[in-house]
């Protein structure tokens, strides 16, 4: 399937009538429409289910949906290009999300939006709804708090958990740059490669480039290069300035750019796109602050040979929904405990092998709506699972 782009734009009615009473429902999965249906999916038969559910908790994975089930969770702090609009405010989101969780993976999930931001409070509340659910999607969470929630997170529960803004980011990014280089015949591991913005996505798009063979990786806030002699660097910044930035680079965007070959924009802010001509010859220029690039498509086109954005209305959209329903699906089927960082490499393979049959310029990565991806990541992701023995 090829990628394509709209050609009208969406009014603000079929927008607002497309969420009008919601996008989620609950249907029955056994019909009932005899007494006999009844006593069986209620009482007096439910009864036995239960019984051998409190004797074997292990059958609640066979006769219930929870461990099929993904809770979509978010506080509403870093909703989109929103920001902090609360937790009711980012239902509409957390909705869309479970509509394509269910959409694209076939799973079953329901949005979560908590009226708290504060840590402790959002563990507990998922500690003490466990037996409910299979995995837990984060979403919309303000940086650096979801760093921390997610990490305590995965030492609390004993299923998979993943924030998706950091990484179904990350890793549809490596995938498109998998596929970018492909076209350009160049090599991953030989790049210099700078990241504008140091959130959520911006940090895990480091990670996942160092781990796949990025050797050069600059990272900038709104300060500028990250580096270790910065001062007033909280710890996730601090832990990237000994990690990134292997020249030893100060200064801003313009000294960040010159001569590197792939330029990351998460930082949400603009730039002037005359810095972008410092890059090297065949530059890579992912754009990706929603719904504003940080450069628009055609200037950066001007400077670099291959350009993505976020946005369905551009070529070389890289949308998350290309990994987080196969990564999702991955885990639940192959019973993992985690989502580890092999299986996060996994996926973005499986991205871009898929994409590999109709790779070019305008096309670097396959179209969100291609329906091979979602089950080649999945089956990716459960194969990672188990030789990292997660399961």
């Amino acid at each position: 399937m090829t990628g394509t782009t709209m050609t009208t734009p969406v009014t603000d009615t079929e927008i607002f009538e497309g969420h009008e009473g919601g996008k989620l429902s609950v249907a029955a999965t056994r019909p009932i429409s005899s007494p006999r249906d009844l006593s069986v999916a209620y009482t007096p038969g439910v009864a036995k289910v239960s019984r051998a559910i409190a004797e074997d908790a292990a059958k609640a994975k066979r006769y219930t949906w929870a461990d099929r089930l993904v809770v979509v969770v978010s506080d509403g702090t870093a909703v989109l290009g929103l920001g902090d609009i609360g937790a009711s405010a980012s239902l509409p989101v957390m909705e869309g999300k479970s509509v394509l969780f269910k959409t694209f993976g076939g799973l079953d999930s329901i949005p979560l939006v908590l009226d708290t931001t504060d840590v402790d409070e959002i563990i507990e509340t998922l500690v003490r709804l466990r037996p409910s659910f299979g995995a837990v999607n984060l979403e919309d969470i303000s940086a650096p708090r979801c760093f921390e929630l997610e990490d305590r997170l995965k030492e609390a529960l004993d299923c998979p958990v993943m924030h998706d803004d950091q990484h179904g980011t990350a890793i549809v990014t490596l995938a498109a740059l998998r596929g970018a280089n492909q076209v350009l015949g160049k090599d991953i591991s030989g790049q210099r490669v700078v990241v504008s913005g140091a959130g959520a996505a911006g940090v895990a798009c480091a990670r996942i480039l160092q781990n796949a063979g990025v050797a050069d990786v600059t990272v900038l806030d709104s300060r500028g290069i990250i580096h270790s002699g910065r001062e007033g660097l909280n710890p996730i910044k601090q832990k990237l300035a000994e990690t990134t930035n292997t020249a030893g680079l100060r200064g801003g965007l313009g000294e960040a750019l010159k001569g590197a070959d792939v330029f990351l924009g998460l930082s949400g802010a603009t730039i002037d796109e005359s810095l972008l001509a410092g890059m090297a010859d065949d530059a890579i220029v992912f754009a990706l602050s929603n719904p504003d690039p940080e450069v628009h498509p055609a200037a950066a086109s001007r400077y670099a040979k291959i350009v993505a954005t976020g946005r369905s209305d551009f070529p070389n959209q890289i949308n998350n929904v290309l990994a987080f329903p196969g990564v999702f699906r991955g885990a639940l089927d192959s019973g993992a405990r985690a989502i580890t960082e092999n299986m996060k490499l996994a996926a973005a393979e499986a991205i871009f092998a898929v994409a590999q049959d109709d790779l070019g310029p305008d096309r670097i990565v396959p179209s969100p709506l291609d329906p091979r991806v979602a089950p080649e990541v999945a089956a990716a992701v459960a194969k990672a699972a188990e030789a990292d023995g997660v399961v």
